[in-house]
């Protein structure tokens, strides 16, 4: 898989990549094939379909979360190798069933998120996290750790100003750093959490990102592959360090994240466009599972935590039909 990114880069094929958690079922393709194959994907306006689909008048999205004493155990396990220091973070999710009436496609081609993906009607993405971008050489990663119902009364200050939350995300802003390190020169964090509002169609949260830039080598179109080898998984939804946190979370989880919390974007001209799998919902049967979580460190506590799980299930779309606009916007803090 890892060759094939190579190969296509350095013939400047456009491509299509889209990565599983473990790396186990990778897919890379030429970006003319996608569709053909039952492969629909918009990433920041760049996209290979038409609108197809209407949404009904009304709809609904339930969900049935796990009990919090199951959520408890899978908790205590990853605090457990906190506080004897195997790990410093590690991003802790579970699967929560839903009920909808939405399609599949229907969520994926009316939600607001940067990066969307459907996957042959088995899953799909709607994620507001960028993984990594190369734009002229350039080579940037946005880690975001951090989320609050920004209908709270001074959101952004609680969460710029909490303890843990401060933890969790300078680890991830070292850990995304040494990464762009192992394969670009003069990486330097360029913006530090900073905020995003991100609708949910019920409400907004605010979550916290930084911005990491490095410089690539003249020759990296066709070493694509060696460069997204060196940097998966994804630091933000595994954790530090990622070789023993990959232990723990499949000791926690007990489930098959599958392509869930992988990578997927694309190559064209030079430049990569990518996104961290995130906000997903795949078919398990005849049912709908929606995958969430969020980072645990030793100051984290359970209740907020599983509630954080449950809050991170929602579909951005709004209810005004007619009407729906985009709401993803950043919002500029004095930090």
């Amino acid at each position: 898989m890892f060759d094939a990114m190579n190969e296509l880069g350095k013939q400047n094929i456009p491509f299509l990549f889209i990565i599983d958690f473990e790396g186990k079922q990778p897919i890379v393709l030429p970006l003319e094939e996608a569709a053909e194959q039952g492969i629909l994907f918009n990433v920041k306006g760049f996209k290979n379909y038409l609108l197809d689909t209407v949404l009904p008048e009304q709809w609904t999205l339930s969900k049935q979360p796990v009990a919090f004493e199951q959520y408890q155990k899978a908790f205590d396990i990853v605090q457990h190798h906190l506080r004897i220091g195997d790990s410093f973070l590690v991003n802790l999710t579970l699967p929560t069933p839903i009920n909808t009436d939405l399609s599949l496609q229907q969520i994926f081609e009316h939600s607001t998120a940067p990066y969307r993906l459907w996957y042959k009607d088995q899953f799909v993405v709607f994620s507001p996290e960028s993984f990594i971008t190369i734009q002229n050489g350039m080579i940037a990663s946005f880690p975001m750790k951090g989320t609050i119902d920004a209908q709270i009364p001074n959101a952004a200050q609680i969460i710029l100003n909490d303890a843990k939350e401060k933890a969790e995300h300078n680890t991830i802003v070292d850990l995304i750093r040494n990464d762009l390190s192992s394969v670009a020169e003069k990486v330097r964090v360029t913006q530090f959490r900073y905020l995003d509002r991100i609708a949910t169609g019920n409400r907004d949260l605010l979550q916290v990102s930084s911005k990491i830039v490095g410089q690539l080598p003249e020759n990296y179109t066709a070493s694509l592959g060696d460069i997204f080898q060196k940097l998966l998984p994804a630091g933000s939804i595994c954790g530090a360090p990622k070789p023993k946190t990959l232990d723990i979370i499949r000791q926690a989880e007990q489930y098959e994240r599958g392509y869930y919390t992988g990578i997927f974007g694309y190559y064209a001209n030079g430049n990569v466009e990518s996104g961290v799998m995130i906000r997903f919902i795949e078919k398990d049967g005849q049912h709908l599972l929606y995958k969430s979580g969020g980072g645990i460190t030793v100051f984290s506590e359970a209740e907020k935590e599983y509630q954080e799980l449950i809050d991170k299930v929602y579909v951005p779309i709004h209810r005004n039909n007619s009407h729906i606009q985009r709401q993803y916007r950043e919002l500029a803090l004095a930090q």
